[in-house]
């Protein structure tokens, strides 16, 4: 019998997403964050978390939200993309979801296009539906090396 699915669930406007629970490292609140100059829009940043700089992602942003609020259920999901930690700003993240395989569909075919081709599958949870998503191809592979270089830039600055 395969096992369930364990997700960490994490909101985005109206829409719930889910993540493997074996990538996410932590869930923290989201604190000062120092900007980062000619970043892309949805890099906000970076901030030290216990003596480790983590380049930061406004998810938000980078799934082309319109109405971005600030509020205190906004939390950074710590995250491992290949072997890189970032942070990626959520607008609540809390919850851990149990979702057997076989709740889980294939994505429709809208998400094959293009830049929506991260979602992985959707998720029947009850009277909701969960997407599915895999953050490394949410942060292609030069986009993580441009953090990985904005975090070590600012680790030389800080010395």
């Amino acid at each position: 019998m395969a096992k369930d699915l364990h997700l960490v669930g994490f909101r985005i406007g109206r829409e719930t997403f889910g993540v493997p629970i074996s990538m996410v490292h932590e869930i923290v609140r989201v604190p000062d964050i120092t900007a980062v100059p000619d970043a892309p829009e949805y890099i906000e940043g970076v901030i030290n978390l216990r003596g480790k700089i983590v380049s930061i992602v406004d998810l938000r942003k980078r799934f082309g939200e319109k109405e971005i609020t600030r509020n205190k259920k906004n939390r950074i999901l710590v995250v491992e993309v290949d072997a890189k930690m970032v942070g990626l700003i959520v607008d609540a993240a809390s919850e851990v979801l149990k979702m057997p395989h076989e709740d889980v569909e294939a994505p429709p075919n809208v998400f094959d296009e293009g830049d929506l081709n991260y979602v992985t599958g959707v998720g029947k949870l009850k009277d909701r539906l969960i997407i599915l998503i895999e953050l490394n191809k949410i942060l292609q592979k030069g986009e993580l090396k441009r953090l990985a270089d904005v975090a070590a830039t600012q680790l030389g600055a800080a010395v």
